[in-house]
């Protein structure tokens, strides 16, 4: 759904592996001079998910199936894991990897029903019952991130669930804003206390008022940036 009127570079053509948003993400970070996160993609909606070393604290984002035992793997244990909201792509692993790795939980409270009631998402999509995951801590963007988390900012824009929230790294320039903005596209809106004004106007204004350079990494897809879609994105061109 790119604009053939835009004249952006188009972004690299990204590998097809299960973990193919790695390449892609360490490209852009080798030439911004920015820290790459791992990159995870599992799970019936081939949902990402991000591991971030802030600092030598490990932050992970999202936690879609398979990413625990890709973590395992890895020998990486989160130090914290911050859920951009709950839908069952999102949680499926949250409760065993918080668990195993022994880490705090952060998401916004307008979102935690769905992460402690997740049997309430059977009705659009859920394919089995997954294990209630409890917040450690709420946070809404009026609330001071964990300090573990320098420089942070967290910016909540509703309409594809009530409680999305992205997380934004002014130092290194990266956005991680879970299924709110993708690459050509935006979160769907259709699902119980979806809002396509408010998710549209909440992009406009608070992620295309971001640097045009920074870069978003989306919880479904390749990564992008403010620019590319403030300029190309069919969904944000009214």
């Amino acid at each position: 759904m790119r604009s053939a009127a835009s004249e952006m570079t188009p972004l690299p053509k990204l590998p097809t592996s299960k973990f193919s948003r790695l390449a892609f993400a360490t490209l852009f970070c080798e030439q911004s001079h920015m820290p790459d996160p791992l990159v995870f993609t599992g799970g019936l909606a081939s949902t990402n998910a991000y591991l971030l070393d802030l600092n030598g604290h490990l932050l992970a984002i999202d936690a879609p199936e398979g990413f625990l035992d890709f973590l395992r793997k890895k020998k990486l244990k989160p130090n914290s894991l911050l859920l951009t909201h709950g839908h069952w792509d999102h949680i499926w692993d949250a409760a065993d990897l918080a668990e195993w790795a022994g880490c705090p939980v952060y998401y916004h409270p307008d979102t935690a029903f769905l992460c402690t009631e997740p049997d309430s998402m059977l009705s659009f999509g859920l394919p089995q019952r997954l294990r209630p995951i409890q917040a450690t801590q709420l946070l809404d963007d009026s609330s001071p991130p964990p300090s573990f988390w320098p420089n942070a900012q967290l910016l909540h824009v509703p309409g594809h669930c009530l409680g999305s929230l992205c997380l934004y790294l002014p130092n290194s320039g990266q956005l991680f804003g879970g299924d709110v903005l993708f690459a050509d596209g935006v979160g769907r809106w259709d699902l119980p206390g979806g809002s396509r004004e408010l998710l549209l106007n909440g992009i406009r204004e608070k992620i295309f008022t971001l640097p045009p350079s920074t870069i978003v990494y989306p919880g479904h897809g390749p990564a992008t940036t403010v620019d590319r879609e403030k300029s190309s994105n069919l969904f944000l061109q009214t």
